[in-house]
Formats: structure tokens, sequence, C-alpha cells
């Protein structure tokens, strides 16, 4: 089965994206896995298809380089509605996108026709334990310690909280030299998140500016993550590390930067690029559609 695709990042959080408003695919989940193999297929973070919906502009589908399903990513709705707008399946640019947590709304910047960066009303962040979710006597889980090793009592200091997905943000120095390799899955799946975790490690620069990097589950370490830079300035602001209510706190990630504005009403705003890298057209092998 051949499938034209669009290969396109949001500050380097790459996907594959599909127009799927005609027919979607089949086994969505087994072709993300396909497509993601870096050197082997395209390459990227996981697949992105773009659906009709009964409720929204459009649906986003998301799923990621393990197969499995997303209900939520920030920079992959700022590429989706780039997409519908590129493509012509719209000309609005206030677009609704439906999405597993919920229809998000996308403002659309616009130059010589096509969109160079987006905003999206990510909603609220969600504290509660039972939500995240985290198994926790906790009602929330804010800036306590994670133990990681009972015999050597290794405890992480950190945030929990849900962007659509869970997250678990801790604040430390030298970020760079972490080995997120080694380190990050052994919080992508802490027995305390039954869904697993998308964790970023977060270095203060200045009062108006934080770095990250993030191990999401399902993919590992990717370039950038919009729910997690969300989570990040949510956690910064909350613990007055850096930022404050209705101003654009500066996020950087390994493939670039992000604003998101954290407002006094709790809704959360997230501003920054979408881009395409290229085009091109990918025969899946029939035992992958199975």
């Amino acid at each position: 089965m051949k499938i034209e695709f669009t290969k396109m990042h949001g500050a380097g959080n790459d996907y594959v994206y599909v127009d799927c408003t005609k027919e979607e695919l089949p086994n969505m989940g087994k072709i993300s896995e396909y497509v993601s193999r870096k050197h082997f297929s395209i390459g990227s973070d996981g697949l992105i298809c773009v659906c009709k919906s009964d409720v929204a502009d459009f649906k986003m589908r998301m799923f990621n380089a393990d197969q499995s399903e997303g209900k939520m990513c920030g920079n992959g709705i700022r590429c989706v509605a780039k997409f519908v707008y590129d493509k012509g399946l719209t000309d609005k640019t206030s677009i609704t996108i439906e999405t597993l947590s919920g229809i998000k709304t996308v403002e659309v910047n616009v130059e010589d026709g096509k969109v160079v960066s987006a905003k999206v009303d990510m909603g609220q962040p969600i504290f509660k334990t039972t939500e995240i979710p985290m198994i926790s006597d906790h009602y929330v889980f804010v800036d306590q310690g994670l133990a990681m090793d009972k015999i050597q009592m290794e405890v992480y200091n950190g945030t929990a909280l849900s962007m659509g997905n869970p997250h678990f943000v801790t604040f430390m120095k030298d970020i760079d030299n972490l080995n997120l390799e080694e380190f990050g899955p052994r919080f992508e799946h802490h027995p305390l998140f039954p869904e697993g975790v998308n964790t970023e490690f977060v270095e203060v620069i200045d009062k108006e500016t934080v770095k990250f990097r993030v191990w999401e589950r399902g993919s590992g370490e990717t370039l950038a993550c919009g729910t997690g830079a969300c989570a990040v300035a949510a956690a910064s602001i909350m613990l007055g590390n850096a930022g404050s209510r209705n101003k654009p706190l500066t996020v950087i990630a390994k493939g670039g930067t992000l604003k998101v504005t954290y407002m006094r009403n709790e809704t959360i705003y997230l501003e920054g690029p979408a881009e395409t890298a290229f085009t091109g057209v990918i025969d899946i092998p029939d035992e992958i559609l199975q």
C-alpha cells in the first residue's frame, strides 16, 4: 500500500503526517512504528493522521514510535493546523481540532500563503493525582520527592501534572550532560504512573527563561514536546522558579524555542514554529497493514 506523507516538525519534534480525511489508514499504530524507524524508514517521533471530525474542523490521531496512541501533542497539533491550511483543506486561520484530550483551537500565523507559526489553547493543567493518573496518597504531587530506588533511597523532587497526557517535571543543573538513555526509562516506567509518564528535566536560565530535555513515553528523548513545555511553564511559575502569570515564558528545547503563557484563569497558551521538512510516498508492506 502506497501512502503519500508529509514530514513536519515543531521545534524538532517531528512526525509523519497523512491526510486521512477521505479514508483512514488501517492499523495506524503498526504503521507508526514502521515509518518512525530512524535509518531504516522515514524516521520520526511517530505518526499523525489528519481525519474528519463530527465535532470540530478536523481530528488529530497521534501515534508514538512504539505503536501506542497519544492523547495530545502540542507541537504536532500546530503542524496539523499548518498541514490543513497549506494543503487547502481549510481557509480558516482559527482552526478547531479534535483530540483524545478534547477539542483544541489553533490560531495560525500566515506569511505568503503559508503557515509559519501557530498558537494553541492547550487548556488547563491538571494536578489532581488520580486524574494524571498517578498512584499516590497525596491529592496533588507538587515539588515532592519521587523515590526511584528503595534500597539506595534515590529521590528526585518534582511536580506531577497532566496536560492531556501525564508529565513529571524535575528541576536540576547541567541537564546537557544527563544520560537520558539510561535515566529516562526509569521515570517513564515508574510504578506510580500506571500509564507511563513524560519526564521533563529543567534548568532555570533566568527569571524569564528555562531550558529542558524531555523523555517521552513511547518515543524516548525527543527534541521538543509541546505538552511538556506547558508542564514546564506551569511548574516553573507555580514554584516561583521562573516566569509569571499572563506573561510569556521562554522555554528552550533541544530543537528550538517555544513561548508558553500561563494565564491567571489557569488556561495555558503554547506558541511556536510549524515547519514542513519534505513530502513523499512510502510503500507499506502488507504484513504491517494486517
